[in-house]
This record gives C-alpha cells, sequence and structure tokens, in this order.
C-alpha cells in the first residue's frame, strides 16, 4: 500500500518535471509558464485600440461613475454611437473601426429615450445598424432555478453575446444588475461575471454606476464609487463625470483608474464638457482641459447674477474672453457660454 502511495507520487512528480521542460503547464488553478513565452504569445495578439480616449480601451470592464442627472445614459449613448459608427466624438480618440454594440438599457423606457434623440419627438437622430439596445423583458416568466432577473441576465449574458455578435457591451446600470452592490460580496460576484465574460467572449464592457450623496466641493476619488473596493479590484479602467459650478452646463470628466496607459486626466487635467441639445441628439461637447478645482462648488462664490453683471461689465471695458475668465477665475469655455446667453 505504501509502494503504491510512492510510486504515485513518483509518477505525478515525473509528470510535472515533464512539464517543466516543456516550459509551460497547468497545476491546479493556474496556467504556468516561462515569462518570456507569456511576452511571446502575447505580441501575437493585437494591440488594445482605444474606444474613449485613453478612459477605455478595447477588452476592458471599465466603469462609468457620477452623481444622479449628470448624464451618464447620455454620454454612454453617445459613447456607443461612435464606436458603432467607427467615428470619434470631437475631442476625443477613437482607434477602433465600427463595432456592434449592444446596449443594455435598465433606466429609460423607449419613450423617454426616443425623446433624448429627436426634437420634439419629430426628426429623429439616426443610429447605425450596429447599435443594439436592449431593454428588460417585463412579461418573461422567470426559470425556476433563478433567484431573480438580475441573476438570470448574469448567467445568460454569454449567449446573448454571442447570439447579437456584439463586441461591445454597456450596463446601465450597475444598480439594477445588483441592488445590494455596496455589499462587498455582491460586488464581487457581479465584478467577477462582468470580468469572465469579458474574457471569455472578448468583448469590451463599460458599467455605470451611481455614487452616493457626495459634496460637490470636494475632489472626486474612488471612494466615491458605492462598493468602490470591490468594484475597483475587478475593473481595468474607471472614470467618473463632475458637475462644475462654472455653468450649469458643464460637466468634467475624470480618469480615476487605468491599466493600458498613464494617468492623464487627473485632477490637475480633466475634461471640460458642456451638456447640449443642439439639433435632436443630446451629447457632451468638448470645451477644455482644466484643473478640477477650478470647477468645484465653493459656498462665498459670488451669485449667478452677479457674476452675469461681472461679464457684462468686463466686456464693456474690451477685455477678452480669456482675460475675463482669468479675472473671475473661470475658464474661457464658461465665459463665452455665458456671453451667449447674455448676448453679449
Amino acid at each position: 500500500m505504501t509502494e503504491n502511495k510512492i510510486d504515485i507520487i513518483s509518477k505525478d512528480i515525473s509528470i510535472h518535471q515533464k512539464k517543466l521542460k516543456n516550459k509551460s503547464f497547468e497545476f491546479g488553478c493556474l496556467i504556468i509558464k516561462e515569462a518570456n513565452i507569456w511576452v511571446e504569445e502575447a505580441k501575437n495578439r493585437p494591440i488594445p485600440n482605444m474606444l474613449f480616449s485613453e478612459l477605455w480601451y478595447e477588452n476592458e470592464v471599465c466603469i462609468l461613475f457620477s452623481d444622479t442627472n449628470l448624464g451618464k445614459s447620455i454620454l454612454a449613448v453617445q459613447i456607443a454611437d461612435s464606436i458603432s459608427k467607427g467615428r470619434p466624438i470631437p475631442g476625443f480618440k477613437l482607434e477602433s473601426s465600427p463595432k456592434k454594440v449592444l446596449y443594455l438599457d435598465f433606466e429609460l423606457s423607449d419613450k423617454q429615450f426616443e425623446n433624448r434623440c429627436s426634437e420634439d419627438y419629430e426628426n429623429h437622430y439616426q443610429f447605425n445598424e450596429n447599435f443594439l439596445r436592449a431593454e428588460l423583458h417585463t412579461e418573461l416568466e422567470l426559470p425556476k432555478e433563478f433567484k431573480n432577473i438580475e441573476e438570470y441576465l448574469c448567467a445568460t449574458l454569454s449567449n446573448i453575446i454571442i447570439e447579437t455578435k456584439a463586441s461591445v457591451v454597456i450596463v446601465d446600470n450597475l444598480t439594477f444588475l445588483s441592488s445590494e452592490n455596496e455589499k462587498a460580496k455582491d460586488a464581487l460576484v457581479l465584478m467577477k461575471t462582468l470580468k469572465k465574460t469579458s474574457k471569455t467572449n472578448n468583448v469590451s464592457i463599460l458599467v455605470l454606476a451611481h455614487t452616493p450623496k457626495r459634496d460637490d466641493s470636494k475632489l472626486i476619488t474612488k471612494n466615491d464609487l458605492a462598493g468602490s473596493k470591490m468594484l475597483m479590484n475587478f475593473c481595468d479602467s474607471c472614470f467618473a463625470i463632475g458637475s462644475s459650478s462654472q455653468e450649469a452646463s458643464f460637466r468634467y470628466i475624470k480618469q480615476i483608474k487605468q491599466r493600458n496607459t498613464e494617468h492623464l486626466y487627473h485632477s490637475e487635467n480633466v475634461i471640460v464638457c458642456s451638456l447640449d441639445k443642439e439639433t435632436n441628439f443630446l451629447e457632451f461637447h468638448f470645451e477644455d482641459f482644466d484643473s478640477e478645482k477650478t470647477h468645484l462648488k465653493t459656498y462665498d462664490s459670488s451669485s449667478s447674477e452677479e457674476r452675469n453683471e461681472q461679464i457684462s461689465f468686463l466686456v464693456s471695458e474690451g477685455l477678452s474672453n480669456v482675460k475675463i475668465a482669468d479675472r473671475l477665475g473661470l475658464s474661457e469655455g464658461a465665459i463665452r457660454k455665458r456671453r451667449k446667453k447674455l448676448n453679449i
């Protein structure tokens, strides 16, 4: 009996020694190779392209978060539209050719979605056929083996991706998929599912998430994301939208986490955008790069009416937008925006 055990162990060691000589083998839950082999194999795979500047790359699980009513869904639809057409959003970078995008919309009804891409429900914006939008099937009879619709969706997501041939998936939003995402256990299960789906199906995933009510006078950090610790550990990249104190329609985009690039859009170099609907498509328009601090709420700042009076006076003095912005501690884009509203 003892000899049999020794023989089994010796045989097992011999097998693994042979695998070691081949420089690649599986042991338990690990795949082990020489570092040089990993590099050589990686050379045969394409370099990830930018999907939304350096904020989101191909085959990443990325999180976009912000407080409510700041335009997460608006920006996400705009990104989906850009990727489906293979056209970059002005002011941002897109390196990939047109891709099929599956947008899982658990926020808006079809009528609400229509309103955002039309002029009073007429003159509708035309999307590319690569843009697929999905809503929840509310009349679906849930299979008995699943506790809830969230669990059913996570279990069938891979099959949905295969069926639609999507290479990009946008989930709007995380709160729906895990109503208790602030709890570490639920966040961990969810992010593992998305990470596995991304790797197995070779898809890029953008997940939208809310923040708990935050103080607009403070810098945005990873701690502002609900369930931040576990979510941040399992996502590849993350960026956030903040509100601007300079102009009601202004937003700024800040990079929170990155793996494929250096940290470019930090607190000293956030991306400032205006949120407008010039025709039939509500969207973000690139304005400038700026320091996050200049857009934070200050409790001793002058009122909007006082600022408008100051701007009017400085315009009458012949100062340029840049000089007025420097004088009032605002961005040039904010001055341009206010002058347009004031018609001066």
